[in-house]
């Protein structure tokens, strides 16, 4: 079912703009000032349409104006607290892009596990993550972070990427939650009101959303490949 971008990020008592000044299961950094983005699916186009920040959401004064006449089926959204020493420009805000595939990463991760990737739209940890992911093939998010997370046990990797028909979420050293109504399954890393429907993901597992069912599974335990 469409959904407005006020409605999601905007409306809630416990918004992603309120999450961004007042996060509330936030373990790292007081607040996410450093720039937002969203990514929408729109039935004119193959691709997503993405629309991002450097600065505060709440310091955005279009945003107001626009959101509540923006309607998707399938939204992914973000605020983000750089990490020290990454930078600050628009092309490291996520969602990141390939094709059809919208991706965001909340957490850190050591470039040096990762390698310099030609393609990806930033220097920042999270864009060459995205750019390796986006190779290694975004259904195999799974493998992907569970080879990553053990080479690099600091590593917190919330990985959330859509196609506009599926969501792909890992929790990994981090929260992570799931709401599903009859309207939609929501993926977020922290509850976006008090609706008692909301589930806590279990740390180092997969989520999978398709068709409205959603799928978890152990990273440690499970063959992911």
């Amino acid at each position: 079912m469409p959904r407005s971008l006020s409605g999601l990020l905007l409306e809630p008592a416990h918004s992603l703009l309120v999450q961004s000044y007042a996060p509330r299961r936030q373990q790292h950094g007081r607040m996410n000032a450093d720039g937002w983005g969203v990514g929408f699916y729109c039935p004119s186009q193959q691709e997503p349409a993405r629309w991002r920040s450097n600065r505060p959401m709440w310091s955005d004064a279009s945003l107001a104006s626009m959101a509540p006449v923006i309607t998707s089926t399938c939204v992914l959204a973000a605020v983000r607290s750089a990490t020290a020493g990454m930078p600050l420009d628009e092309t490291a805000t996520a969602p990141f892009q390939s094709g059809r595939w919208l991706l965001s990463h909340n957490g850190v991760v050591d470039r040096a596990m990762l390698g310099a990737h030609p393609a990806a739209e930033s220097a920042c940890d999270s864009a060459q993550l995205a750019a390796h992911l986006f190779d290694f093939g975004p259904e195999r998010i799974g493998e992907f972070v569970a080879d990553l997370g053990k080479r690099d046990p600091s590593a917190r990797l919330n990985l959330l990427l859509t196609d506009g028909q599926r969501i792909l979420a890992t929790r990994w050293n981090n929260s992570l939650s799931v709401l599903r109504t009859d309207d939609g399954v929501v993926v977020a890393s922290e509850p976006y009101d008090e609706d008692p429907r909301w589930t806590e993901v279990p740390d180092h597992h997969l989520v999978v959303v398709a068709d409205g069912n959603v799928a978890m599974t152990d990273l440690e335990v499970a063959d992911v490949r």
